[in-house]
Order: structure tokens, then C-alpha cells, then sequence
């Protein structure tokens, strides 16, 4: 069942509106002004809906997964931190990530060679391709991009047998407990595999929800983290659309904490990133954790 629904029974409120879960206790409306493209792949229910306080967004089975206005907030804040960290950044893998934003931010950096993006739902890139140019502004069309459709956990399994590796790989997938499709990408076995393709100074950063509402969801990937790499740190930013606070985990088999703010701005003023987002100060701050957290 769809979660775009009309509503006349909350005070007075008609029109059509996307109901969002924070936990079993709460849910927010969010007035859509538009369904502009709705269609169902043999995975989930992709639709392109304009609301009304952040213009476009795309919702993967009822769950926003980025919208127009803010959508540069959540992509800049996973891709280059784990970016940054890596001297010297050569060949990247994307692991979901269907609407090419994350594809846009790994090739603002000029070190970066190739960008392999994997994503399971061919029908979500080419409707992103169509739908949402504002976020991938035509990062599938660079000669560095490879696009593949496949299931993250299957290409995995086969670049293990190819012998590849990456130095950085970033995991834009749905929320670990958003989907079924997703969930097998956030346990031991996958970090596992994903610690053996990763280079030496390699990193690895993945988006993982919300700590406050699905705490025992988020503790679980980062246990499963730190079970597999020796170093791993965690920071999180504040989504406006997504009206909560989105976590992020970084882990690498090298230190990857103590970088400076002005080391990290000269590193993007020398690969020529520009960003609207982060910087040296915002890296900083975004790792900063509450007290309870960093106990």
C-alpha cells in the first residue's frame, strides 16, 4: 500500500500528503503539491512527488530518500569526509546511490579515475536520469563513471574473485531498517568482504539512519563495523526533509581521526571541489558527538 494518501481526519487537513515513521509512536505529513512520476519496479514502489517545503524528492516504498532542497546537504556530508581522509583517492565504489548525486560528488574530485556505482533497480536510475537532473547534473554521462546494475552483496562476492580493489566506498543504500534489499549489505559477512577489496590506506563510509528512533538497528552497524575494521568513528547531520538528525559511519584499517580543518579545506581547494556544505570546520563539527554517544 502506498503512503501518499489523502487526509481529511487531522484537523481540518485536505489534500494529498506522504506519511513518514519516526518510530511505532510517531509520523509526520508532508503536503505534497504534485505526484509527478509513479511506477513500481520488480523491487519497490519508485515515486518522484513534489512537496510542498522542499520540492522535488524521490520516495523508494513510501520512504523519502532525498528531496531538491537539501538533498546537497546528505550527499556532501557522505561522500567527502571519507573522500578527504584517503590521500589519494584513484578508484571508488558507490554501493546504491540511484539518483547520481553521490555519483556527482566523487568526481568533483580530480584524483578520481573511475567511479563504479552499483545499484540493484535499474528502473530508479533511469527514472532519476529523467526525473532528477538536479541531482545527478550528469554525473552518468562522465567517462570516469561505470554504471552497474546488480546486487551489491553478488558484485562484492565477484570482485573478491576478480581480486579488485577500491580506496574508498561509500554505501548510499536505503536505511538498514528501511528495506529487505538492503539489509543483508549491513552485516558482518558484507563488511567483511568489502574490508578485503579495500585498499590498505582505504576508507569506507555508510549512511545509517537514525540512531535516536532505530537504536537498536543503528548499534547493530556499528558493531558489525567495528568487529571488522580497527578503526571506525561516527558523525551525523541534520537533515531539514528528513526532519531528523542523519547518522554516518567511517571505518578504515588506518587512523582516520586528528585531520585538520585547514588540511582538509586545502585538499578540496587542490582537487577542485566545490561544495555548498562542507568544509574544513564543518568535517570537525560533524564529528563532534554527544556525551552519551562518546561513552
Amino acid at each position: 500500500m502506498i503512503l501518499v494518501w489523502a487526509v481529511e481526519k487531522f484537523r481540518g487537513l485536505t489534500g494529498l500528503f506522504l506519511a513518514q515513521p519516526g518510530d511505532s509512536s510517531l509520523t509526520v505529513l508532508y503536503e505534497v503539491e504534485e505526484v509527478i512520476y509513479r511506477t513500481k519496479s520488480k523491487y519497490q514502489l519508485i515515486e518522484v512527488v513534489r512537496l510542498k517545503m522542499f520540492g522535488k524528492a524521490l520516495v523508494l516504498d513510501g520512504l523519502i530518500q532525498s528531496t531538491e532542497t537539501d538533498e546537497y546537504i546528505y550527499h556532501e556530508a557522505l561522500v567527502h569526509p571519507a573522500m578527504v581522509l584517503h590521500p589519494n583517492p584513484q578508484r571508488v565504489l558507490i554501493l546504491g546511490g540511484g539518483e547520481g548525486a553521490t555519483l556527482r560528488e566523487v568526481l568533483k574530485h580530480k584524483t578520481v579515475k573511475e567511479a563504479v556505482m552499483v545499484d540493484i533497480d535499474d528502473v530508479v536510475v533511469e527514472v532519476s536520469k529523467q526525473y532528477l537532473p538536479e541531482w545527478h547534473q550528469g554525473a552518468f554521462e562522465d567517462k570516469r563513471a561505470i554504471i552497474v546494475i546488480e546486487d551489491g552483496f553478488t558484485f562484492v562476492k565477484k570482485a573478491l574473485e576478480r581480486g579488485e580493489k577500491y580506496d574508498v566506498i561509500v554505501m548510499d543504500l536505503t536505511d538498514p531498517y528501511g528495506s529487505e534489499i538492503a539489509y543483508k549489505l549491513y552485516s558482518i559477512e558484507f563488511f567483511t568482504d568489502l574490508s578485503k577489496i579495500l585498499n590498505s590506506e582505504g576508507v569506507i563510509v555508510t549512511q545509517a539512519g537514525n540512531s535516536f528512533f532505530f537504536t537498536k538497528q543503528y548499534n547493530t552497524v556499528v558493531e558489525a563495523m567495528r568487529s571488522v575494521f580497527k578503526f571506525v568513528a561516527e558523525y551525523n547531520v541534520w537533515i531539514p526533509s528528513f526532519l531528523y538528525t542523519n547518522n554516518f559511519i567511517l571505518a578504515s584499517k588506518k587512523r582516520i581521526d586528528g585531520i585538520r580543518e585547514d588540511t582538509i579545506d586545502s585538499i578540496l581547494r587542490t582537487r577542485g571541489v566545490r561544495t555548498r556544505f562542507y568544509d574544513g570546520r564543518r568535517h570537525v563539527a560533524m564529528f563532534y558527538m554527544p556525551p552519551f554517544k562518546r561513552d
